[in-house]
């Protein structure tokens, strides 16, 4: 295996960055580095399985203890990444996955750690819209901001090291994997 990095993947709302993070990780010697959010819980989602979820003030305790490799306030709530979970991945030899935003793999460029930084982008906005309408966990008002915030991270692609249109999951994740050999 190459050098254990932080896989970094980002894109827009709706383009697929869980469920090929969730597939990346099936694979040997990639691990998912679980987020930390002040986000209320959806009903599908498990706590200290999908997120750990935090109130503001734990949140904002640990950003001042320097407990987050980064953090961001992504559409009013906070999200970050635990630096100690990251480091003891990378320690292990194995690829921490982060699924984050634009924003946070900002973040992560500038640190000190090794990373591949991916972009995950829509076959079009025709399709992107379509899957967040689908998804049916956002009103209307909500759908066209997340459209509007989408086309402003599509503007930011050329940040990251790599680009993947997620047609298909497993075609993307063999992507990713080939720019990591």
């Amino acid at each position: 295996m190459t050098e254990p990095r932080l896989v970094v993947v980002s894109g827009p709302s709706g383009v697929g960055k869980t469920t090929v993070c969730k597939a990346l990780v099936q694979e040997p010697g990639f691990v998912r580095v679980m987020t930390c959010t002040t986000r209320a819980q959806r009903r599908n989602e498990r706590p200290e399985v999908d997120y750990h979820f935090l109130t503001e003030e734990e949140f904002q305790r640990r950003i001042a203890a320097g407990e987050f490799l980064e953090w961001a306030n992504v559409h009013g709530s906070c999200y970050g990444t635990p630096l100690d979970e990251t480091q003891a991945i990378l320690a292990r030899g194995e690829h921490a996955v982060l699924n984050i935003d634009v924003q946070g793999a900002a973040s992560v460029r500038d640190g000190d750690l090794p990373c591949l930084l991916v972009f995950l982008l829509p076959p079009s906005m025709e399709e992107l819209e379509r899957r967040l309408r689908g998804r049916k966990t956002d009103v209307w008002a909500e759908i066209d901001r997340r459209l509007e915030t989408a086309r402003q991270e599509l503007a930011r692609k050329d940040e990251y090291d790599f680009h993947v249109v997620n047609r298909d999951v497993q075609e993307a994740v063999a992507e990713i994997l080939a720019a990591l050999a």
